[in-house]
């Protein structure tokens, strides 16, 4: 098999990091077509915080999921730093995501019989770094689970493994980070916790965040809010 070329990403900091133009998305079902996404065109600067809000069915779930390569836009486009990710093949679209795109969904998504420090290691690993486990324990340890390495998923609370999700999703040191409803599944205080350290990480970084949430509280916090409804960007949202 051949070997595929590395992505490389323009160096331009006044261009922005992500541009989605005439973006659809169109699935099949048993009563027919149903089109989910209907002309997206958004712009994310580099290094800007994006609350994206809106009622459920809107599309929000489903446009972090093109933007991440793990649904295929029926039309239109997304660029990440210059690249046209709706052009990549499935090989490259996973190398885009180990390597630039960091992901943290409301379920965790943690691998259940590794440890804490495996989890984290794993997208690591997969990039060839050397340094898997020094990184990951490091992560770890900066989202204040350095007393948890060895523990399964399971033996951890629902904020303690989303900031292991967390830890995961910041070690490859991603040019964007897609997060879904992070605090979901958490009660209040424990969400309050972990966005609270999610943004801590995020300003320290500088990484670029696309933050899907029904909480306006949480959305104001983002740099600026951008409202979905039924598949369209509406009224910008004053954050």
């Amino acid at each position: 098999m051949d070997a595929i070329p590395p992505l490389h990403f323009s160096a331009d900091t006044a261009a922005p990091l992500v541009r989605v133009t005439n973006l659809h998305l169109t699935v099949p079902s048993t009563a027919g077509p149903v089109n989910i996404l209907r002309g997206i065109d958004l712009d994310i600067a580099q290094s800007e915080a994006v609350g994206l809000v809106g009622p459920s069915g809107s599309g929000k779930t489903s446009l972090l999921m093109v933007l991440a390569g793990l649904e295929r836009a029926t039309a239109g486009h997304v660029h990440l730093a210059g690249r046209n990710v709706t052009a990549l093949n499935e090989d490259s679209l996973a190398r885009l995501r180990r390597e630039h795109v960091g992901i943290v969904f409301q379920a965790f998504h943690l691998i259940p019989t590794m440890t804490a420090l495996e989890n984290v290691a794993v997208p690591l690993e997969l990039a060839g770094r050397a340094d898997a486990f020094d990184r990951a324990e490091a992560a770890l340890t900066s989202v204040g689970l350095a007393h948890r390495l060895t523990h399964l998923p399971g033996q951890l609370s629902g904020g303690e493994q989303q900031r292991v999700a967390l830890a995961r999703a910041f070690a490859p040191e991603p040019l964007l980070l897609l997060a879904d409803e992070p605090t979901g599944n958490l009660d209040h205080a424990t969400g309050t916790a972990v966005m609270d350290l999610l943004f801590a990480m995020r300003a320290a970084a500088g990484t670029t965040l696309l933050l899907v949430t029904h909480d306006a509280n949480l959305a104001a916090r983002c740099d600026r809010c951008v409202q979905l409804a039924d598949g369209r960007v509406a009224l910008p949202v004053a954050a």
